[in-house]
């Protein structure tokens, strides 16, 4: 016999905790329909609505004082995607005394506007009469703001694709076939178109990956120590190395430096986009400057900030809000448009943050800031 039901004389009794409260009614909860994210239409027993709340209101554009008490066809005149009358259709009051809901669908509000449809049919007891059927609606704009998202990275992806590929099978059938006729200099520069072009499309799908890793929050940073000064140069003596100038860049060290924990990868991936950036769009002498700066979380007194700012035209004010999402370009057309919002996201994941502003020099001026804490199994 168990301790919370004996009735020995002595036994110790344990209280039993209250049974659940399982309607499922937001007012069981504590909560105010008006709070809830989606839109919720309740209908009582006769079918009349007795709830409606602000985001069924600002979803159908329909004011509660016009809903409240009218019949649930009337309140919400849903139709299907061929033109059908929903509720006439369904009839959760006279149909199937088994079912208990309808699964999310695309239906129709009246002028067209496409919405997602839940209802669930309570009733007072099994195969009994419908009590309630409570409707839940969500607004399709956010959904397909992600379609179109998705469809515009597929289209720019194939678009970009297709150029060094088409050069790479072009090259690589025309060797195959006419190999004996070219020189060997000739040769050599088709393998070098190809393998540009190569490095080109892994480029590409590299880029797609940590889309996809950021988007799903899943973008993985491996810290390790990171001497960001010697990062900025290798860049730098990359660009001279390619041909540049160089007295174009300018590096700025503040001493002294914290120590930085970082992703030296995903560090060096960074440098890299801005520093194209201000090549490729900005003119002039290209400035870096890397500085501690204060911390704004508590416990830990500095970071590590690095500006890089550029001489050009800048940024037109009316974008700056748009420099860090997909396919953002500056005036210059040219590359995918991703760099920016890959770099806004690899900061983010080292939660640092990122901005744009105009230069001292009147042009672009990008500012990321890194934590410099140590991971927290070394402290």
């Amino acid at each position: 016999m168990s301790v919370g039901t004996s009735s020995a004389p002595g036994a110790r009794q344990v209280p039993r905790p209250p049974a659940p409260r399982t309607s499922g009614d937001p007012a069981d909860l504590g909560i105010d329909p008006d709070q809830l994210p989606d839109g919720l239409v309740v209908a009582d027993e006769h079918g009349r609505v007795v709830c409606f709340n602000a985001a069924a209101v600002r979803i159908t554009a329909t004011p509660a004082a016009e809903a409240l008490g009218q019949p649930l066809e009337s309140a919400l005149p849903l139709e299907d995607l061929e033109g059908r009358r929903w509720w006439q259709l369904t009839d959760p009051y006279g149909g199937l005394a088994i079912r208990v809901r309808q699964p999310e669908r695309n239906l129709l509000l009246p002028g067209g506007r496409e919405v997602l449809v839940t209802a669930r049919y309570v009733r007072a007891e099994r195969l009994g009469p419908v009590h309630r059927v409570v409707v839940t609606l969500r607004d399709t704009e956010a959904r397909r703001r992600t379609e179109r998202s998705h469809a515009e990275l597929i289209a720019t992806v194939a678009h970009e694709l297709r150029s060094p590929l088409t050069s790479v099978k072009g090259f690589t059938a025309t060797l195959l076939a006419k190999w004996e006729r070219f020189t060997d200099d000739q040769k050599r520069l088709m393998l070098e178109t190809v393998d540009a072009d190569a490095d080109r499309v892994t480029r590409l799908i590299a880029e797609l990956l940590d889309i996809s890793r950021i988007d799903s929050g899943r973008l993985e940073v491996r810290r390790q120590p990171v001497d960001i000064g010697a990062a900025v140069g290798r860049h730098i003596q990359a660009y001279v190395a390619s041909g540049l100038e160089a007295d174009r860049f300018l590096l700025r060290l503040a001493q002294p430096l914290p120590d930085l924990w970082a992703d030296p990868d995903k560090v060096d991936q960074v440098l890299s986009n801005l520093l194209e950036n201000a090549v490729r769009h900005g003119e002039g002498t290209v400035t870096i400057d890397v500085t501690p700066t204060a911390s704004p979380r508590e416990g830990e007194d500095t970071d590590t900030s690095v500006t890089v700012s550029d001489e050009g035209a800048g940024i037109p004010e009316e974008s700056m809000n748009r420099v860090f999402t997909r396919f953002w370009r500056g005036s210059k057309r040219g590359g995918t448009g991703l760099g920016l919002y890959i770099v806004k996201g690899i900061v983010e994941a080292h939660g640092g943050t990122i901005t744009v502003g105009r230069a001292p020099g009147g042009g672009a001026e990008f500012r990321f800031t890194l934590p410099v804490a140590a991971p927290a199994y070394l402290t």
